[in-house]
């Protein structure tokens, strides 16, 4: 059997990161078989979608300590992650040269070869969560979770605060990076140095977009929406990352043992067959422009890492849907501050 780093998902990761970033990602996270073709000239959209996704969870995990240590702990017991799901948040209004919304990162899942799953109105955030799942292999890639907030739902004041903070966004796909996903959705594939090229860029789309914004500002936007006043801060960045795991409470008892702070309950969906549960966010130090113009700094909710029990809605099938009251009550993990006794280090 060929070894890890005869394939061509190792070659590139290993050409855009370096060696040592792709050996860490390697011992973190369980890869199907397809995923390690032997390595060649041309990257396959599922490949370039995967190490995407790698790239992403370990930004997750550089961004939160608990995330981290939590890995840590599965590599030295020798268990690998199957990550289920990283999720983002948008903004359904005007975002100057970003397009609106989930449309922002349509345009680079879909020629990945992602395709919308399900849609789940998260009617009391006054948002809309999408999942991508991918077309070619649904229950190995980790599903993309876009959800758009609709600044309408707002007061005018709420609303003229939106527009100031993310109205003057910029757009960081490049036109080389659009002529390649253009190619990569006509031929479902890239040559190797193009698709070295293209990741990079595809990354910095996984970010926040606009300026500082202001303490006045963020105070408003926190008034109406805490998931708005997140986005002020923390962009399109990874809002979690997620671990697909056989027995999501006894995972969460055992890190609620280790003095680590977890949600105090499992959310369970209506058909029972998927439950969810987190690490409460990042507590992150961030930059405002304050009163004259100053910057100021301070500490706001970051990101955060999540469990995932899927159950089979059929023989050999996950469910891999997911539900709008686990959604709403997984997102307020970015409204609570941590607690004092939580060890990253445990």
């Amino acid at each position: 059997m060929k070894t890890l780093h005869e394939s061509t998902l190792w070659a590139l990761l290993d050409r855009v990161v370096g060696t040592v970033r792709t050996v860490r990602l390697f011992e973190a996270l369980r890869l199907h078989p397809s995923l390690l073709r032997s390595r060649g000239e041309r990257v396959s959209r599922v490949e370039l979608a995967q190490a995407l996704n790698m790239l992403l969870f370990e930004d997750v995990i550089r961004r939160v300590p608990m995330a981290a240590a939590y890995v840590r702990d599965a590599v030295r017991a020798g268990r690998k992650l199957v990550f289920d799901h990283g999720a983002l948040r948008t903004v359904a209004g005007d975002c100057g040269a970003l397009p609106r919304g989930h449309a922002a990162f349509q345009r680079i899942l879909e020629p990945l070869g992602f395709e919308v799953a399900g849609t789940y109105p998260l009617e009391k955030l006054a948002m809309t969560g999408r999942a991508y799942a991918h077309r070619d292999l649904p229950e190995h890639v980790a599903q993309f979770f876009v959800s758009e907030l609709h600044p309408e739902c707002f007061s005018d004041t709420f609303q003229r605060a939106v527009l100031r903070v993310v109205g003057g966004s910029r757009d960081p796909l490049s036109l080389p990076a659009k002529a390649l996903l253009a190619e990569l959705a006509e031929h479902r594939e890239l040559a190797f140095d193009a698709a070295v090229l293209l990741l990079p860029n595809l990354v910095g789309c996984f970010d926040r977009q606009h300026d500082e914004p202001s303490w006045a500002d963020y105070q408003t936007l926190l008034r109406e929406s805490k998931e708005m006043a997140w986005i002020a801060t923390e962009g399109n960045s990874f809002n979690h990352a997620t671990d697909r795991v056989a027995d999501v409470a006894a995972v969460a008892a055992e890190q609620r043992a280790l003095g680590r702070p977890i949600k105090d309950r499992v959310e369970v969906s209506k058909s029972g067959r998927v439950r969810q549960t987190a690490f409460l966010a990042a507590q992150v130090e961030r930059l405002f422009v304050g009163e004259g113009g100053a910057l100021r700094a301070e500490v706001v909710p970051g990101s955060f890492h999540e469990f995932i029990t899927r159950d089979e809605e059929a023989p050999g099938r996950l469910d891999l849907r997911f539900d709008a009251a686990n959604a709403t009550g997984i997102f307020a993990m970015t409204s609570r501050r941590r607690q004092p006794s939580a060890r990253a280090d445990a």
